[in-house]
């Protein structure tokens, strides 16, 4: 029987398990959707509800406990700016997993984690944009004194 087992081990030792959801809570805040292993996403789920309700309340000492559970500023700062403006009339349930079918190289289940309501130019935040290689000169001179 499964009686008192409160979450999964992942099979990962428990500093690797902290840094694991540490990582995935800022790449979520930051791109507000991933995919991720069905289990990953349902252990990450009640993590980021959480640290959306600390970030409802804005004062000091929730900013100094949100900063020691992520360790990166940009995050805390979008949690408390954006997230809390966002999700102040909803009451939690602030984030979906769905369902994304297997992955090819092992079977594993996967899933996409996504917050409610999310912003969609947020996952484009770290694509470079194209250049356009015609515009550039080509110099051969500049080739020449290089070699």
């Amino acid at each position: 029987m499964r009686h008192r087992f409160s979450y999964r081990k992942l099979n990962k030792t428990s500093e690797h398990r902290k840094a694991l959801f540490k990582n995935m809570l800022n790449s979520l805040i930051k791109y507000e959707q991933i995919v991720t292993t069905l289990p990953k996403a349902k252990e990450l789920k009640p993590k980021i509800d959480k640290v959306i309700t600390i970030g409802k309340k804005s004062d000091l000492n929730n900013k100094k406990n949100l900063f020691s559970k992520l360790q990166d500023k940009n995050s805390v700062k979008k949690v408390f700016e954006t997230f809390s403006k966002r999700y102040a009339n909803r009451n939690g349930g602030y984030s979906r997993v769905l369902k994304a079918g297997f992955r090819t190289g092992d079977d594993a289940p996967m899933a996409v984690i996504e917050l409610v309501d999310r912003d969609e130019n947020a996952k484009k935040i770290d694509k470079p944009k194209k250049v356009d290689t015609s515009k550039i000169e080509k110099d051969p001179a500049k080739k020449a004194a290089t070699k």
